[in-house]
């Protein structure tokens, strides 16, 4: 056991390890939660925190970790939220770097905002915004492609937004969640986004902005689903809803007005009613709308209704421009790229493709740059520039393999193999059709080859 600053906890002597910030806990509320669970000061600090410094803590003369607030929530059965003071106003000085935060994900600098979003999570004074700060983080790793590292972050986030019901932030969590379902190819997608609207559709009033974001997860597990009909409609409820709400001008104004309509929650309540934080929201559900009707334009393309994708397209880069989006801008010249294709504008096609990796390469956008070479070897195939055609998809293939984008990269080796054989290029088609089974079900192939070695034995 050691004893310093008044503080005892379990420690291991080897190595030394650093003393984490304390946390602001409301008075009582230990001794509250322990009393209710029928635990005695030993069976509370069990395996992690001894009885004197259980007493400290209680009695409010020390400090808890986090990690210790963490155990002693768990052996309570208590939610963490339960036992945190709210911060008081000017001292709460973690609020600008939650705005930062929010700031970093709206702009699509993910690197960033985990960095800070981490770096948030070990200070003590933010413990009463875990929840948001873990939502954000968890965004970021999925606008990063990097589904496997948000699923952990949502699920502790839904659960603080459960303990201090918080419904908008609850309906846009299990929107995260769906969106991760997407991602991942769960079954439990749809159900997440379904849930998810349902929510927030109960709150009074309802927040427009999170009710369109929602309307297009839910779209795109109907897609994901191959349920088409609905995903369309999804899309086209979403763009409806969406479009009354991002006029600059009544911005704050709509954002006050939720404010003061969640005054039971400080938290929501704060965050509605700060304009420079309302902005950045606006900015957000710009790039989601936008990306909303890229995605209508896709699946019209593919029931070959040009005219209703053109007119998508056209507003998506309007949303882009107006907002200032450039990671979304790449995505939907190459959609556009795509419609030329179908219409047998090749050279249109190219210049698109051009110009959204020229952006992508300035922005440093690695999927989006993969992408566009991958749109740029199908039409130097097509014009018959096969040397140009190989390098394209070669350089696509491993900026998809670097990013560890298993489905495109999949995509990509089916693609080329098709173009291989259409060539007369068996040998080298049958490399990427091996490939592109090795992408979708890691492991197959090496137990093949092993079946054929011991059957040929």
């Amino acid at each position: 056991m050691a004893v310093a600053s008044g503080r005892f906890e379990v420690t291991d002597v080897s190595p030394k390890r650093r003393r984490l910030p304390g946390v602001n806990v409301r008075p009582g509320s230990v001794k509250e939660a322990r009393l209710e669970s029928g635990l005695s000061l030993a069976q509370l600090g069990k395996g992690r925190v001894t009885p004197p410094a259980i007493y400290l803590i209680e009695t409010g003369r020390t400090r808890p970790s986090l990690p210790t607030l963490e155990h002693i929530a768990r052996r309570t059965g208590k939610p963490i939220e339960f036992f945190l003071a709210e911060p008081g106003g000017s001292a709460d000085d973690t609020r600008t770097s939650v705005i930062e935060l929010e700031a970093l994900v709206a702009g699509g600098r993910n690197t960033e905002a985990v960095a800070l979003g981490h770096s948030l999570l070990d200070r003590s004074s933010s413990a009463f915004r875990l929840g948001r700060i873990r939502f954000l983080v968890a965004q970021a790793y999925l606008d990063s492609a990097e589904p496997d590292q948000a699923a952990d972050l949502l699920g502790e986030a839904r659960a603080h937004f459960e303990a201090v019901n918080d419904g908008v932030m609850l309906a846009e969590c299990l929107g995260a969640q769906a969106s991760l379902a997407t991602a991942t190819k769960s079954k439990d997608a749809v159900a997440l986004a379904e849930k998810a609207l349902a929510v927030c559709r109960g709150l009074k009033p309802v927040p427009t902005p999170t009710e369109t974001r929602l309307l297009g997860i839910l779209a795109a597990a109907y897609a994901a689903e191959r349920d088409g009909d609905r995903a369309v409609a999804a899309y086209e409820e979403a763009i409806e809803v969406g479009s009354s709400v991002f006029d600059l001008r009544h911005v704050a104004h709509i954002y006050s007005e939720l404010g003061a309509a969640y005054h039971g929650t400080s938290e929501t309540a704060s965050r509605f009613a700060m304009r420079s934080v309302a902005l950045l929201e606006v900015l957000r559900d710009r790039a989601f709308l936008a990306r909303a009707e890229n995605n209508l334009a896709l699946l019209l393309m593919g029931r070959h209704d040009f005219a209703g994708a053109h007119r998508h397209l056209d507003r998506a880069l309007e949303l882009c421009d107006e907002a200032d989006l450039e990671l979304g801008r790449s995505r939907v010249l190459l959609s556009q790229c795509e419609l030329a294709m179908y219409e047998g504008e090749a050279d249109r096609a190219h210049e698109l493709a051009r110009a959204a990796l020229e952006l992508a390469e300035r922005l440093e956008d690695g999927a989006m740059m993969a992408e566009a070479h991958l749109w740029l070897g199908r039409i130097d195939d097509q014009r018959g520039e096969h040397e140009s055609a190989d390098r394209r998809f070669e350089d696509a293939i491993r900026g998809f393999e670097v990013l560890g984008l298993r489905e495109r990269l999949l995509h990509s080796h089916g693609v080329y193999a098709e173009i291989l054989e259409r060539r007369g290029e068996l040998a080298r088609a049958y490399v990427h059709m091996k490939e592109a089974l090795q992408a979708s079900r890691p492991g197959l192939l090496r137990r093949e080859q092993a079946r054929e070695r011991l059957s040929s034995a």
